[in-house]
């Protein structure tokens, strides 16, 4: 599906650890669930919200990754909730990666996501 042909910029939530691994490696692989379903799981600027919340929780130690997309060759497959979601069926190339931040907790155990976290948009 092509419907996200507009997109600049999709966004990746990983542990940092795991985010480490990939920099010494020069290639980010994907996390447990991605390797298990067989592609990179992405989450659009709109769609990160929820995709935080959902998955990751009250979970401390996590980076955001901004990705261009262009480069990439993204599949937009129909996800939660009949939304389309990006998918890479491939490895995730470091120069893709435009800007990474860390992700802090609030009092209340959300995600606090940088102010300039969508500057790339």
């Amino acid at each position: 599906m092509s419907a996200g042909t507009t997109t600049k910029f999709i966004y990746k939530v990983c542990d940092i650890a795991l985010w480490q691994d990939a920099e010494r490696a020069g290639v980010f692989t994907g996390a447990e669930i991605d390797l298990s379903d067989g592609y990179i799981h992405f989450s659009t600027a709109s769609q990160l919200q929820d995709t935080l919340a959902r998955h990751f929780a009250g979970r401390d130690g996590l980076v955001l990754l901004t990705v261009d997309c262009a480069p990439l060759d993204i599949v937009w497959e129909v996800a939660r909730g009949g939304a389309l979601f990006p998918h890479l069926y491939d490895v995730l190339p470091l120069d893709c990666v435009v800007a990474q931040h860390h992700l802090h907790l609030s009092a209340s155990g959300d995600h606090i996501l940088p102010e300039n976290v969508f500057s790339h948009d």
